[in-house]
């Protein structure tokens, strides 16, 4: 079957997630390896944003399939309901990055069902029905991850696919503080809004943060914000549910970003990178106190491929691979190199309103007019397909051999974590020369708006 032919099957007979599906027209992918892949016409593709901010690892690590092709020779699958070596020896190796406090785990195949075990844990253990969520949240697309979501995608099925009892508090954004404050002015003024939720619900089993907002912007929050948020949680008896399947592993410079805050969680979930990729698997992780709580009492959660061998030996590898190859630190120091780099051309291009990151975890965001910081697309326009700026630098940069994520009104630079500079260097310069696309849509310099002459830059 040649090129075409392959990615035409593909289009007329799979659907396409989180987006209409006459519009869908699927690149043929045939290879990776390291930063890099290619099309199965040869060309060869930077990748910017890890896929979906998941291949940390990069394309091909040889420890990591060598890993998945010995545990398929010799157990390929087990009942969840037996102990296997990878089990174990996950088990004993996430001891020594995790938080401290979360050490009893449950095994998924994807943060969507790592949120979603941590919903039910939390509301059966706690006896309580309501989950406290942030407006810009992506927690997944299953029936309850999704109504904790504030994620735009959520609309479609608003009413129709929830699960009732979600509470939703404003996040902390400060390039567009949802109170129209400023910082520190404002006195953290986001958390305060927590405080004041839980104590109108009174019903409430658990807050759900990402500690770095990810698909929906990559909203790094101040410093007093995380620490905060615990504080108020913990002294209203509420469990914190901190959603790291983006920013864990690394990505952030940190083994989990809840760890560059100090912050220990009641429950952590994570996915994506703790396979880098490679096979699919999520992680539940709770408190031995929660844990406790269902000693004695049946826990309704559980699926065909929990505890996969194959997976959790990826995952053993992949943990031994960050440690090897120094990743996190890399990620910290790299990080630094790329938000200086993206700050620098922000500061020629007006359509750039803000540049934003935490490690090897970036945004950038595109505004029409920087005084004001009128978007250039809304979030209703997305779900009824209309042509999005950002997309089309997204598409630009693409066409010079660059692969970025794009969503509404950012882009999200979030490329393995192998990534060399001179690699940084190449995605950024592509960026660069696409942006001029964004440019000529800015309002010109005599609309009342004006145009200011720097990016901003968020807190971080």
């Amino acid at each position: 079957m040649d090129d075409d032919a392959s990615a035409r099957l593909v289009r007329e007979t799979n659907f396409a997630g989180w987006q209409r599906q006459g519009a869908w027209a699927p690149r043929s992918v045939s290879r990776a390896e390291g930063s890099r892949f290619w099309d199965d016409r040869g060309r060869e593709y930077l990748d910017f944003s890890s896929q979906i901010v998941a291949s940390n690892l990069g394309h091909g690590n040889r420890a990591v399939v060598d890993a998945i092709s010995e545990q398929a020779r010799t157990l390929a699958y087990a009942s969840p309901g037996f102990a296997t070596p990878p089990r174990a020896a996950l088990s004993a190796a996430l001891g020594e990055v995790l938080p401290r406090g979360v050490r009893r785990y449950f095994f998924s195949t994807s943060g969507t069902e790592a949120n979603e075990a941590a919903l039910k844990i939390a509301r059966l253990a706690t006896g309580r029905s309501k989950i406290l969520s942030r407006t810009r949240s992506y927690h997944g697309s299953t029936a309850a991850s999704f109504s904790v979501s504030g994620d735009l995608r959520r609309i479609p099925l608003h009413g129709v696919h929830e699960v009732p009892g979600t509470v939703f508090a404003p996040d902390c954004y400060c390039y567009r503080c949802p109170l129209g404050l400023t910082y520190p002015d404002c006195h953290v003024a986001c958390a305060d809004e927590v405080a004041t939720k839980l104590d109108e619900e009174r019903d409430v089993a658990a807050m759900i943060v990402e500690p770095v907002v990810g698909t929906n912007g990559v909203l790094v929050p101040v410093p007093e914000y995380l620490p905060k948020i615990r504080e108020i949680t913990r002294r209203r008896g509420v469990l914190l549910i901190a959603d790291e399947v983006m920013t864990g592993w690394g990505r952030v410079g940190e083994w989990f970003a809840v760890d560059r805050w100090h912050v220990i969680p009641d429950i952590l979930t994570t996915a994506k990178g703790i396979t880098g990729g490679y096979v699919p698997l999520g992680l539940t992780a709770t408190s031995v106190e929660l844990y406790e709580a269902f000693r004695d009492r049946f826990l309704p959660v559980g699926h065909t491929y929990e505890s996969h061998p194959v997976a959790l030996a990826a995952a053993v590898a992949a943990l031994a691979e960050y440690r090897r190859l120094g990743l996190v630190e890399k990620s910290r120091r790299d990080g630094e190199y790329l938000l200086a780099r993206l700050r620098g051309i922000a500061e020629h291009h007006p359509s750039v309103g803000d540049v934003r990151g935490l490690g090897l975890f970036a945004a950038v965001e595109l505004v029409r007019d920087r005084a004001t910081k009128e978007p250039f697309n809304s979030p209703e326009e997305k779900l009824v397909g209309r042509p999005l700026v950002a997309d089309a630098v997204a598409a630009e940069m693409m066409r010079r051999g660059v692969y970025v994520l794009s969503w509404v009104s950012h882009l999200v630079i979030a490329p393995p974590l192998i990534v060399t500079r001179e690699e940084i260097d190449r995605g950024v310069d592509a960026l660069d020369a696409a942006l001029g696309i964004a440019d000529a849509q800015v309002r010109s310099p005599d609309h009342p708006g004006g145009r200011s002459s720097a990016a901003s830059q968020s807190p971080s």
